[in-house]
């Protein structure tokens, strides 16, 4: 599978992964709108620790959610902030597809080709054991990448595009990373809308 582009609608053939893809499940004119609503997101480029030298994220985040939904990822608490009418009608169109409830979000916004994030798994404490993560794409086409944790040579790579809804549940997050790389060319913003569902129970 090392380099293989899937230009798929519909559910990804997947081993040990639940994936659905909804392209342009938000209309061009309407995921024009939203892209730029979300500009109101407060946007912050976090410092990491890595090897005990401090980076920049390269990309821009906000964690927005209902008050006790706290998430601790690379290290950091983010305490979420109340959510707003963009991420809130956002959010009920996800629900909705996705089949599940949803008390956070994860905004990223990727500035341009030289902002990604490296390979990783969504599979914190806080969200469960098979976590439901709607995913949402505006802006800027970036590639996606998936690598089950037991063939990591093996790369799974799809284009996602203005509009475009991804779901990823089952055992998802327990079997497989991704990641979004950086790219050389020069191109636009893209924001990545993850939402989730919190649990400290």
């Amino acid at each position: 599978m090392q380099g293989r582009l899937w230009e798929v609608e519909g559910e990804l053939n997947l081993q040990d992964a639940s994936i659905v893809i909804h392209r342009q499940y938000f209309s061009p004119l309407i995921a024009s709108a939203y892209l730029k609503r979300l500009k109101s997101v407060s946007w912050k480029q976090e410092e990491l620790i890595v090897f005990g030298k401090k980076h920049l994220e390269p990309r821009e985040t906000a964690w927005y959610g209902d008050k006790e939904a706290s998430y601790t990822y690379s290290g950091l608490t983010h305490k979420p902030k109340p959510w707003i009418p963009v991420l809130d009608e956002i959010r009920n169109d996800v629900t909705a597809i996705a089949r599940a409830s949803f008390n956070s979000v994860l905004a990223n916004r990727y500035r341009d080709g030289q902002d990604g994030v490296a390979w990783h798994a969504d599979d914190e404490f806080e969200l469960g054991e098979n976590p439901v993560i709607g995913s949402v794409s505006f802006g800027q086409t970036r590639r996606f990448q998936l690598r089950h944790k037991y063939e990591p040579r093996a790369v799974v790579s799809l284009d996602l595009h203005h509009g475009d809804l991804m779901v990823m549940s089952g055992g998802t997050q327990k079997f497989w990373e991704h990641q979004i790389p950086k790219i050389k060319q020069s191109i636009t913003e893209r924001i990545n809308l993850t939402f989730r569902n919190i649990n400290h129970g």
